[in-house]
């Protein structure tokens, strides 16, 4: 919509004699595009991220510090081959974990104690809107572990026999655990005081931490046992960078299935339940 408005003063005319008209630009009210709303809460997300270093110690540091003293050190019989090769794919899933889960979780239950998601509620940024910003920013402190973690692994002298199409094997399990590990983050933070969900969060990854086949093999525990954990989010993703990376095998279908049906169910019970406040 625009109005022809007279020039002020009356002394100016267009060509034809009359009046110069100006192009008043309308007014477009409403939200930005999802897309650009969810882009913008992403870096928000990921400079909070950054400037927070308790966060960067949990998931950076401790995982490379894990890898170091493992790989060094005999603490863990981890059958036959260099430590490293069977340590660098579980290190990695630590990560994953480390922080789509354990730090989310936290982080996201203390903005909602503190009213900042209850802030975020009254703005056009939607419960899916929320989850695909984190998740988005997740993704990206993953791969700058990644790189970090393999980097660290190369120096103690990992070697893969993995084949060309590892990376896209990698990546895609990283993103089905990234996927699994946020969606039960931002339930437990979404439902539970920010209190309870500090102490699950940190207890559950202590518990993944020994049973979840990151730094002591699967087939350390009863025959009965393992089927169970292999159904885990750690389980099934550090099986399934081990198969790729230290086997060279292909894609692991199976860890792969396991990761998702963790992700549709966390998702989408934390899109249900999860609370602004």
């Amino acid at each position: 919509m625009s109005d022809a408005v007279p020039a002020s003063g009356g002394g100016l005319a267009g060509e034809s004699g009359g009046p110069v008209t100006r192009e008043w630009p309308a007014p477009a009210p409403g939200a930005a595009p999802l897309a650009r709303i969810v882009t913008a809460q992403a870096g928000l997300e990921l400079r909070t991220l950054v400037r927070n270093g308790e966060q960067l110690l949990l998931t950076l540091i401790i995982p490379v510090l894990l890898l170091a003293a493992f790989s060094l050190e005999p603490l863990v019989k981890v059958g036959s081959g260099p430590r490293v090769d069977f340590l660098v794919p579980g290190i990695i899933a630590l990560a994953v974990m480390s922080t789509a889960f354990t730090s989310q979780a936290i982080a996201t239950g203390f903005e909602r104690r503190y009213g900042v998601l209850k802030r975020l509620g009254s703005t056009p940024l939607r419960r899916s809107g929320l989850i695909a910003a984190k998740t988005i920013t997740v993704i990206g402190v993953e791969l700058v572990q990644a790189i970090v973690i393999i980097g660290v692994g190369l120096a103690l002298g990992w070697r893969t026999v993995a084949g060309p199409l590892a990376a896209a094997w990698v990546m895609l399990l990283i993103l089905a655990g990234t996927a699994a590990f946020s969606g039960l983050a931002l339930l437990m933070a979404g439902t539970l005081r920010a209190e309870a969900t500090l102490a699950a969060a940190n207890l559950v990854y202590l518990v993944l931490l020994g049973v979840g086949g990151v730094i002591f093999p699967l087939t350390k525990f009863p025959a009965g046992t393992q089927t169970v954990l292999r159904l885990l989010p750690p389980g099934a993703l550090s099986d399934g960078l081990r198969s790729v990376l230290q086997h060279g095998g292909g894609l692991p279908l199976r860890d792969l299935a396991v990761l998702a049906v963790w992700a549709a169910v966390g998702i989408g019970l934390a899109a249900r339940l999860f609370r602004w406040e």
